[in-house]
């Protein structure tokens, strides 16, 4: 069924307005993406973006073969405090799970699809380990197929070290304050068709430099323990899809990665297993993009 909604327009007001015609928005719908058993635990719905409330592994109501790109950020296993989900469990299994979330995302992406996995560089929070080499294997190993990876320089400099080998090569260790987008594909990289850009010609050099310098999020103005800013998924949605192309975001959190694709003119789906974040992206939604509920 195909709501009738307001436009949504972006936080600068008039730019989508004056860059996208009214026909260009009511072909921006989710009615071709969502399978038959649409709603599905819909926490939130405009023509354009969906939420659901659900596990990514469990949900069912996207359809194979239909997401032009996926941007998301999953947790990191770090122990960090989500309130549903246990991000302190062994390395083994972190990866397991890695691995079935992938293998899912590799089916609903399309062939010519492709992935913007933002992960940790390495991890030495309970012990050493090469997170972005071996998420990148598990993918490769999936079939996802390997494009590049972008540095993320959050400008946040660690001054910790390890006090026990003050001075000494007995135990030094290496902390690197960044983080990485890895890019990956499903079969091509060159898109099969064509659509239409919105990427400037100072964005486009600017952004295939792989080292992208911006400040990260705020957790207490967000109130969420691990958002990532909007320009993130935002640069990754210009450079990488079509206007009106469907974004997938499996670890929705605080929203960040659907205002991006309210700001850009794209059909947005993130999945959330927390209610309480669904709530947040939400607010974020109708406060930061502008973006109107439905009236069902």
């Amino acid at each position: 069924m195909v709501q009738t909604i307001k436009c949504p327009v972006s936080k600068s007001g008039s730019k989508i307005n004056r860059n996208y015609s009214v026909e260009d928005r009511k072909n921006i719908l989710l009615k071709d993406i969502c399978a038959e058993k649409l709603p599905y635990k819909i926490y939130f719905q405009t023509g354009s973006i969906c939420i659901y409330n659900n596990d990514f592994l469990e949900i069912d109501c996207i359809k194979d073969n239909s997401i032009d790109l996926i941007v998301t950020s999953p947790p990191y296993n770090v122990d960090i405090h989500y309130n549903f989900y246990n991000d302190k469990i062994s390395y083994e299994d972190y990866l397991e799970f890695t691995r079935k979330w992938l293998s899912k995302c590799f089916r609903l992406a399309k062939n010519d699809g492709r992935l913007c996995l933002n992960i940790p560089l390495d991890k030495n929070k309970g012990g050493q380990q090469s997170v972005c080499a071996d998420i990148t294997i598990i993918a490769k190993q999936i079939g996802w197929k390997y494009h590049s990876t972008i540095i993320w320089n959050e400008q946040n400099i660690s001054r910790r070290t390890a006090w026990g080998s003050w001075l000494s090569a007995r135990a030094p260790y290496v902390i690197a304050p960044v983080e990485v987008i890895v890019v990956l594909y499903k079969k091509f990289w060159r898109k099969e068709g064509f659509g239409k850009n919105d990427i400037t010609k100072k964005e486009f050099i600017e952004w295939t430099n792989g080292v992208w310098t911006f400040s990260g999020e705020s957790r207490t103005k967000v109130g969420h323990p691990a958002p990532f800013p909007v320009e993130l998924p935002k640069r990754c949605i210009k450079l990488f899809s079509y206007v009106g192309d469907t974004i997938l975001d499996p670890f929705l959190g605080s929203g960040s990665t659907l205002i991006a694709c309210v700001e850009t003119n794209r059909k947005g789906i993130g999945v959330e297993i927390d209610k309480n974040y669904c709530a947040i992206a939400k607010r974020r939604l109708i406060r930061e993009a502008q973006i109107y509920q439905l009236t069902i």
